[in-house]
């Protein structure tokens, strides 16, 4: 059974940061790109980051130079450090493994940045 299961969400303040986890289980964690995504109220799902199996990073303008996706292939974990949080970075923050025909999804863990 996949799971994957975020964690390190929670309430900052503007220019604060935060870093999530994401803990894979019942995948070949290396085969896999893993990536970020978010979902504001009212919203779609957008891409934030994403960390190809071979290591090659991609991320959404809009927190470029801001976040860093990175993956510990011997834990089965991909993180997201995120700094100098904006209020527009409030969302649900999910975690994606992706390798073509098999997508999954975690639950989700929310960040709110807010004074």
């Amino acid at each position: 059974q996949v799971q994957l299961v975020e964690s390190g969400g929670g309430l900052v303040q503007p220019g604060g940061s935060l870093r999530l986890s994401c803990a894979a289980s019942g995948i070949i964690f290396s085969v896999y790109a893993m990536g970020w995504y978010r979902q504001a109220p009212g919203k779609q799902r957008e891409l934030v980051a994403r960390i190809s199996n071979g290591g090659i990073t991609n991320y959404a303008d809009s927190v470029k130079g801001r976040f860093t996706i990175t993956r510990d292939n011997a834990k089965n974990m991909v993180y997201l450090q995120m700094n100098s949080l904006k209020p527009d970075d409030t969302a649900v923050y999910y975690c994606n493994a992706d390798r073509g025909l098999g997508v999954y999804w975690g639950k989700g863990t929310l960040v709110t940045v807010s004074s």
